[in-house]
């Protein structure tokens, strides 16, 4: 058995799972709501606060979607009742972002800004000139902008200027050697 596919959700008081024929899962809570189709094979079942996935045998395409359909459904219970979030941080001088409106404005040494606008499910928080928070209730779609913003200007290894993640360690070379 999986070990990630085996454990029980403890679904917390407040959210609301409801399962649907073909694995259509709905997840209300707090923060907001979430839908995600999960595979059809997966055997999902609802007991009290506590949801459980089983697969119906050990093949091998079974094990590969046991965890993977528990660890989604884990991540929907978390996201509607605690949600996500993503610091990034930008380094290099007259690097800087400000949040106007709903959008973001980065300067990361172009020749032009760069503006991001939020989403209904993104939003953006910024509060010093050099870190940006990114918040929402579904994981994917936060590590998703969070890569988007980091890829404007991912962090180099010389200088080690760029928008980095607040956890992420940066490899520095060393430059050019004088003779």
């Amino acid at each position: 058995m999986s070990r990630i596919g085996r454990m029980p959700i403890t679904v917390p008081a407040g959210v609301d799972v409801k399962i649907e024929d073909g694995n259509l899962v709905t997840v209300k809570g707090p923060k907001g709501t979430l839908t995600k189709q999960l595979s059809s094979a997966m055997k999902i079942e609802k007991d009290g606060a506590v949801l459980t996935v089983t697969r119906p045998s050990d093949e091998k395409e079974h094990k590969a979607l046991h965890g993977l359909t528990r660890t989604l459904l884990n991540n929907m219970v978390v996201g509607v009742s605690e949600g996500y979030q993503k610091t990034l941080e930008i380094v290099g001088v007259g690097y800087r972002v400000a949040k106007t409106g709903k959008s973001l404005s980065l300067v990361l040494g172009y020749s032009h800004g760069i503006t991001i606008d939020e989403t209904d499910t993104i939003k953006f928080e910024v509060p010093d000139p050099n870190k940006i928070i990114v918040s929402g209730i579904d994981k994917q779609e936060v590590g998703q902008m969070a890569a988007v913003i980091r890829g404007k200007r991912p962090p180099e290894p010389y200088h080690g200027k760029g928008v980095k993640y607040s956890d992420e360690k940066i490899r520095r070379k060393a430059g050019k050697t004088g003779k």
